[in-house]
Formats: C-alpha cells, sequence, structure tokens
C-alpha cells in the first residue's frame, strides 16, 4: 500500500510503511508507540523514499532494554532522511548509529534505554542540535566528541550506568545551560581546567564513584550531589550564583570528618542560596550560625543527621518557609530560626515540647512531629494560628499534656470570628486544623472525642465507635428522625466517627476519600440531597492499623437548590458513607454520627464566638478537664 497522498500516518499504518518501504516523500513525520503494536521490523530502504521526513519518533513505556523491545533495524538500514529535526528512537536496537547517518538538521536527539555501546563513530557536524537524551542506555560506554554541537543546550546520560566519563570536548558547549547524569553508577570524573559559564544546572545524583567535586562551573544555580562519594570541597570554589543545593546521603567519612562538617561548605555557597538539603551527617552536631548569611533561604532540609543537638539561637531567617530535620533524633529543643516557617517536618526528632511561641508562627500551615517520643507537652494557640491546617502527633508515647488556644486551654470557641468580611460564612464555620493522635495513649482520648467542633478532622486510636455517638452502624447507611428542623434552617451540622481497620497499603499518592451523602426527606416523599468529601489519609502512609476517624461536617441546605430546600419541612435524614477506594486492605468496620442540636443559625453561633474569650479546656494524663466560664461551658457539657 502507497500512502503517497498522506502527509503524517497513523497507527494502522506506521507498522506497513516502515515494514514494507510503502513511504514518499508526502510523508512529514511519524509517531508511533510501540506498547499499543506487536513486534515489527524496519526494512532496510524503509526511509529511501522519505526524503521530506521531519520528525521520528518510536517511543515506549518500558524502560527495561533486559526485556527487550519490539521493534528491530533490518541489518543494511544505513540511511535517515536529511530533513530530519527531531529523532526520537527509544530502544534502539543496535549497539552503533551507523556512521552514514547525517545529523546537520537535527535539533532534537533522543536514544532512551537502547542498546547503544558508543553513539557513532568520529565526529559529527550537529551544527543545530539543541537537546541530546541518551538516559537508560545501560551499556553507553563513552560519549562522542560533541566539540561540533556548539549550540547544544541540553544533555542527559541519566542511568547511563556503563559510562565512567565525560569527554573533554564539553568544553566548547559554551550554550550548555542543564546536564543530567543521574544514576551513572561507574562515573568517576569530570574534565578538569572546564568552566562552563553558561551552565545553569548540573544533576549528578547517583554517581557513587564520583569522588571530586565537579568544578565545571561557577556559574550553576542548581546542583545535585545526592548519593556521591565526595570527599572534599575545594577550599577556593566560590559557587556565587547557586539557588539549591542538593547532598542527601554523602556519606563520604572525609567530607563530613572536621568538628564544624558544615563551615567549609557555607563559604563555598552563594548568598542567595534559597534551598539547601542536606542528609546523613554523623559529625553534625550544631547548626553554625552562620546559617543566618542566606537571608534567601526558603528551604532547610538537614535530616537523619544523629548526632544532630543545637541550633542556633537569636537569629531570624525571615525568608525560611520550610524546616525539614526528620531523624534527627538528639535534636531535644524547638528550632527557633526562623518566625515565618510555614511548614514542619519534625518527625522523629527528639524534641520534648511544643513551646508557646509557637503561636508566634503566624504563617503556620503544617506541623509533622510523628514518632517524637520524648514529646511530653504541647502549647498550640489554634485561634492565633489561623493558617494552621495539618498537625500530626501520632506515635507520640509520652504525650501527657496537650494544649490549644492559649497556654492553659484546649478549645477557645467552636467557630472563629472572620477577618475577612469577603469569606464566605461556610469557610468560617469550622476550624480547619487537621489533628492525628494515634498512639498517643497517654492523653484522654473521651475528652478529646467529646469536644464539640474542636477540630476539623481527629484520628485517634480505637477499634470501636464511642458511646458519645447516638446513632451507630456496621452498615453503608444510617436513617436519623430529625426534630428540630424548619425551612428556615441554613445548615445540618454533624458529627460523625468512622472506625478503619488497615493492612498493609500500597504506596502511592491516591488518598482514601468517603463520600457522605445527606439525603433529606419529608413526611410527603420530597427530598434535597447534599454531598461532602472526606480525604482520611494518603496510601503513602504505609502502616496503619485499626484507629478511628472524626470529623465535624456541616451541609449548607439552601445555597444551592434554594428554592427546593426553602419548601421542605424535613422529616429524617439517610446518611450514606460509600468509600470512593477499592481497596480490600481498607475496611469501614463500623460508624456512628452524632447530631448538634444548637446549630440552627450561624450568626447565632458566632455571637457565641465573640461572647466566649475565655473559654479553656485542656486534656492531661489524668484526663482532667479545666474549663473557663460562660456560654462556652455550657455548651461544651452538651
Amino acid at each position: 500500500m502507497s500512502l503517497g497522498n498522506e502527509n503524517f500516518l497513523c497507527l494502522n499504518d506506521i507498522r506497513d510503511v516502515l515494514e514494507h518501504n510503502t513511504g514518499t516523500k508526502k510523508v512529514l513525520g511519524i509517531a508511533l508507540d510501540i506498547d499499543e503494536t506487536n513486534e515489527f521490523y524496519i526494512h532496510e530502504s524503509a526511509f529511501n523514499g522519505m526524503q521530506n521526513l521531519i520528525f521520528l519518533k518510536i517511543n515506549t513505556k518500558t524502560r527495561d532494554i533486559k526485556k527487550g523491545f519490539r521493534w528491530h533495524f533490518l541489518e543494511g538500514v544505513n540511511y535517515l532522511p536529511p530533513k530530519l529535526r527531531l529523532l526520537s528512537l527509544d530502544g534502539y536496537p543496535m549497539q552503533c548509529m551507523p556512521s552514514s547517518f547525517r545529523f546537520e538538521t537535527l535539533i532534537k536527539l533522543e536514544m532512551r534505554w537502547s542498546k547503544l555501546e558508543k553513539l557513532w563513530e568520529g565526529v559529527h557536524d550537529l551544527p543545530r542540535l539543541k537537546e541530546m537524551n541518551l538516559g537508560g542506555s545501560e551499556n553507553l560506554k563513552e560519549i562522542p566528541d560533541l566539540s561540533l554541537a556548539t549550540n547544544l543546550e541540553k544533555l542527559r546520560f541519566d542511568s547511563c550506568s556503563s559510562l565512567v566519563e565525560l569527554p573533554s570536548s564539553i568544553q566548547y558547549l559554551s550554550k550548555l545551560t542543564y546536564l543530567s547524569m543521574t544514576d551513572c553508577t561507574k562515573l568517576e570524573t569530570l574534565p578538569t581546567g572546564v568552566n562552563l559559564k553558561s551552565l545553569e544546572e548540573l544533576n549528578l545524583c547517583g554517581c557513587k564513584r564520583l569522588k571530586t567535586f565537579p568544578e565545571i562551573s561557577t556559574n550553576i544555580t542548581f546542583l545535585r550531589l545526592s548519593h556521591t562519594e565526595i570527599e572534599e570541597f575545594p577550599s577556593n570554589l566560590r559557587l556565587d550564583k547557586l539557588r539549591y543545593l542538593f547532598m542527601f546521603e554523602s556519606k563520604s567519612k572525609k567530607l563530613w570528618n572536621r568538628v564544624q562538617p558544615l563551615t567549609l561548605l557555607m563559604t563555598i555557597l552563594s548568598p542567595f542560596l534559597r534551598v539547601l538539603m542536606l542528609s546523613s551527617i554523623p559529625s553534625l552536631v550544631e547548626i553554625p550560625s552562620t546559617i543566618q548569611n542566606f537571608p534567601l533561604l526558603r528551604d532547610l532540609k538537614i535530616m537523619n543527621c544523629i548526632n544532630l543537638k543545637t541550633f542556633p539561637t537569636g537569629i531570624n531567617i525571615q525568608s525560611l518557609d520550610r524546616l525539614n530535620l526528620i531523624a534527627c533524633t538528639r535534636l531535644r529543643n524547638f528550632p527557633d530560626i526562623s518566625r515565618n516557617i510555614s511548614v514542619f517536618f519534625l518527625d522523629q526528632t527528639g524534641i520534648e515540647e511544643v513551646p508557646w511561641w509557637i503561636n508566634e508562627f503566624t504563617k503556620l500551615r503544617l506541623l509533622s512531629m510523628p514518632g517524637c517520643k520524648n514529646l511530653r507537652k504541647v502549647s498550640l494557640n489554634t485561634s492565633e494560628l489561623k493558617h494552621l491546617i495539618i498537625v500530626n502527633f501520632s506515635d507520640c508515647g509520652a504525650l501527657t499534656e496537650l494544649m490549644l488556644n492559649d497556654s492553659s486551654s484546649m478549645v477557645a470557641t467552636d467557630i472563629p470570628v472572620c477577618d475577612d468580611a469577603s469569606s464566605p460564612l461556610i469557610d468560617c464555620y469550622f476550624l480547619k486544623v487537621k489533628i492525628n493522635l494515634i498512639n498517643c495513649f497517654g492523653l484522654d482520648q473521651e475528652a478529646l472525642i467529646q469536644q464539640q467542633t474542636v477540630f476539623e478532622q481527629l484520628r485517634l486510636s480505637g477499634e470501636e465507635v464511642p458511646s458519645y455517638f447516638t446513632y451507630r452502624t456496621t452498615e453503608p447507611s444510617l436513617t436519623i428522625p430529625l426534630h428540630h428542623t424548619s425551612p428556615s434552617q441554613q445548615f445540618f451540622k454533624f458529627k460523625v466517627c468512622i472506625v478503619i481497620e488497615c493492612g498493609f497499603l500500597p504506596i502511592c499518592h491516591s488518598p482514601l476519600e468517603i463520600k457522605v451523602c445527606c439525603l433529606f426527606r419529608d413526611m410527603l416523599g420530597n427530598h434535597f440531597d447534599s454531598v461532602e468529601l472526606l480525604q482520611l489519609f494518603h496510601q503513602s502512609e504505609t502502616k496503619l492499623d485499626s484507629h478511628i476517624f472524626i470529623a465535624d461536617l456541616c451541609f449548607l441546605l439552601n445555597k444551592e437548590n434554594a428554592c427546593l430546600a426553602d419548601q421542605l419541612n424535613y422529616d429524617h435524614v439517610d446518611i450514606q458513607l460509600p468509600v470512593i477506594f477499592s481497596n480490600t486492605w481498607v475496611i469501614i468496620k463500623e460508624w456512628g454520627v452524632c447530631l448538634f442540636e444548637d446549630c440552627s443559625s450561624l450568626e447565632n453561633r458566632l455571637d457565641i464566638c465573640e461572647d466566649n474569650e475565655d473559654n479553656s479546656f485542656n486534656v492531661t494524663k489524668q484526663g482532667e478537664e479545666r474549663r473557663g466560664s460562660g456560654v462556652g461551658t455550657e455548651r461544651s457539657s452538651k
């Protein structure tokens, strides 16, 4: 079949063209996903008639040359069209490209997961080539002379695990901005005496034999050196334009074998540094005060430094937004190097107390401290921390005192007063904090559960719905009579408790969600339906036992379908909880509902909120409760 009148070929025709040499000069482009077709062989003269071919793409998602690919070159294929601008041949089956191939017009070359041992013989004129990607070519032993590819901007040799060195001809690539050699596990050295002034991003993660710090550009802005064996930092090196440095799991003993292991590194780095990520430095005992020399630093990760004990005091890096100190097990004191931090990851640290002055972190959104075995006391004023969304103290077995909303109180109000007049009332109806207290057995769980609208979501250890929840079932739905509703009611509010039994969960980022459906009915059969989604957890949390999940829910009754809603006098409501996730390892064993009878008017509850600034509640190990006076006390006792 001749396709002389077709400009672009579809999947059904491409194999016939390539196998039987039926393409003509009318063909401008070929794109084939070989995962969607059977094995085939490209005819030795397949491209002879396609003189005007501009792009040729044969792509796969297999990424494993050991499994083999579904296409092959017949011996004798020695011609590619001279006008090619894009050549992308995933799983290229030959060990070397024919020397007869010409690439004068080529702009982008991709040969991912190929069987190449070398790209080609000799030096090719590549005046227009801007991007080359040979990633995943595990047999590639050498990179060709690229001295005539003077317009190259991006080079990728990721996972070329047989590659030992980078050629010195790279010094002629005056426009190169990006070089990535991730997981080139045999790479030992980079060219010396080279300064690629255009190079901005260098990625050498996983180059486990690399021992010499790469000095191929002083203008780098983005540098990744994780999982390398670099032994020392050059004392005369200055990376004045560096913005991002990643050095996770760089475990060379020689590199960090000094009393102050970060001192020299701090002198190398640019004052414009924005992200610094380090890990596994056993000699690191304290963070030097020179950390304040990076006023633009916004993300600091220093993880798994098991001997880190102290942070500098009296400094305030105002730009710092995220601090990650996961697995710094000897760190006892809560770090105070910036009051502008919005995200703390302090998992598995030795911190003993979350102090009262954390309430000055007015931008705080997330506080993660699971597995902090020494944590005993927490003070969080959630009414001041208006941006706080997620708090995780799971597996903090020593936690005996949890105080929220002032230094001696747990909860001040059910509903915060909105500062922003433009905010929808429904957004102000609940505190938005989601808190995880699983395996915090030093706290009085019953006191936590009985608090009305303390959190948006609360997770605790447990295997059954507490008796506090009036309506309980093991079925997917509950029918509840409504005795205090009226057509003017704006909201329907209740607390739901779900007992979840978990086994091993696969690692992924899909959340487990519960769709809560409320079907309001009257005696005449009229109905009004409303739906909310509850996200219980992400499956990346792979170790979860049975626990209870509690959430406050508020359904706006007369915003949508207002005409219908206003006409109804609800007699009962059917609440349904279908799981939106098909995972046999997650089971809802039981669930229950507790209604709030005093939610008929949001305005009334806001009045209560404004009048009750002194309401207080504290949970201690003994389960003692200390409450303030006024309306809040009355409401807490309901």
